[in-house]
């Protein structure tokens, strides 16, 4: 979930549960508010029926009390607390029902004492309390609304400088001359940010560059002591007069010469391969390509009376062709190398994989680390980084790459 969405979620929820609690003690509030109010009314109303009967002597009638219902009862009590309380009022000119509310107190006349029951009707209050709380609901709504569209279209546009630094971050590649430029803005945090990501930017691309320089020219000096070495090796190997001992520690020496030959040029492609530095882009036909793959192995297939199988379907990709032309070095090498005499060697190329299968030793490989750095078996005469290349080249163009033994057959596949 985005971080706009948990903002969003966290505030609606906060303006709801506070809304729907200002809400109650609203309607509580008013609803006190309305009752004191009619009790007011009411206290009026029996001080009136109070002075009244101090005056004239004599209990008013019901035609002077308007539309409040008086009901006057004799009683023996000589003392009696005014009360008010909720009852029925009963409507005399729309003869219905009606919610309302009383208070009761005592008056005193000289033949006994009357207790005396005013109603009144409380249907205009309740009226007046259901029209607020409908305003207030209606406010609630149009209040949720307008924070649900300022957050999505005002604080969108106010995130705008971290999805753009986001995005700058994802496109950020170390390899690049450009410098990693970033706007600024109105906000301080987002500028502070951008600020860092500057500096760590920079940071990292110096750090590349001076590795990247290592790299090659440590690549490059290695090359002339390992072809002066291997140049005097050739000489002496070529020389009748040594004796066989020395001949065989020369013949040694000149096969681990030759294999760190190979580890050092594998070790710079892979550093060209991780940092994107093989550019040439172009349209490969993978099907033509594997066929002539078959025909520049086929003398190394011969020798080990390899049966080759293809089912190839025309596939056109946009890459680099020569990472493609080390990919298929890496896996016809492989798949030869570890194969056993007179083995299958099955090549399957359709629209969307790339499946090479062949016989070996009857067991399954280690899926975890087959495709790591220096993984090879304890009889491989190879650098141990073929498939680690295979895998970066996949990597490279978000190929998936998999390896499985079935039906004795080692398999690896490439998923486009």
């Amino acid at each position: 979930m985005k971080l706009s969405s948990h903002y969003n979620k966290t505030i609606i929820i906060i303006s709801i549960s506070v809304l729907l609690a200002g809400a109650v003690i609203y309607y509580f509030a008013i609803s006190y508010i309305a009752r004191a109010q009619l009790d007011r009314d009411l206290t009026e109303e029996i001080d009136e029926v109070a002075d009244y009967v101090k005056l004239n002597h004599r209990l008013p009638r019901q035609i002077d009390f308007d539309e409040d219902v008086t009901i006057f009862a004799k009683t023996d009590q000589a003392v009696l607390p005014r009360t008010f309380f909720d009852t029925i009022y009963n409507n005399p000119k729309e003869k219905k029902n009606e919610a309302g509310r009383a208070v009761s107190g005592l008056i005193s006349l000289k033949e006994g004492n009357y207790k005396v029951t005013i109603t009144i009707s409380r249907e205009n209050t309740e009226y007046l309390i259901q029209i607020i709380a409908s305003i207030t609901f209606v406010l609630m709504v149009c209040l949720l609304l307008i924070l649900l569209l300022t957050n999505r279209y005002i604080l969108k546009g106010l995130w705008r400088p971290f999805y753009d630094t986001l995005y700058a971050i994802k496109a950020f590649n170390v390899s690049d001359n450009e410098n990693f430029d970033l706007r600024q803005n109105k906000v301080n945090e987002f500028n502070e940010l951008n600020k860092a990501v500057s500096v760590m930017s920079t940071r990292v691309k110096n750090d590349f560059q001076n590795l990247k320089h290592f790299t090659e020219n440590a690549s490059h000096e290695m090359l002339t002591p390992l072809a002066v070495i291997t140049s005097k090796l050739d000489t002496l190997i070529q020389d009748e007069t040594i004796k066989p001992q020395l001949y065989d520690q020369i013949s040694d020496i000149y096969a681990a010469t030759s294999k760190l030959s190979r580890i050092n040029q594998s070790l710079l492609l892979l550093v060209k391969i991780e940092n994107n530095l093989i550019d040439d882009i172009e349209w490969v036909d993978l099907a033509l390509q594997i066929s002539e793959k078959v025909r520049l192995f086929q003398d190394l297939i011969s020798t080990k009376g390899i049966q080759v199988t293809e089912e190839l379907e025309s596939k056109k990709i946009w890459v680099s062709k020569h990472l493609i032309d080390i990919l298929l070095n890496n896996l016809f090498s492989n798949t030869i190398r570890h194969n056993v005499d007179h083995g299958q060697l099955i090549i399957n190329l359709t629209a969307d994989k790339l499946t090479f299968q062949n016989s070996g030793p009857d067991k399954s490989l280690n899926e975890e680390t087959i495709f790591e750095r220096f993984q090879k078996g304890h009889k491989s005469e190879g650098t141990g980084l073929g498939l680690a290349i295979v895998k970066n080249i996949c990597s490279v163009y978000k190929w998936q790459i998999y390896y499985q033994y079935t039906n004795s057959l080692h398999t690896f596949q490439i998923q486009f």
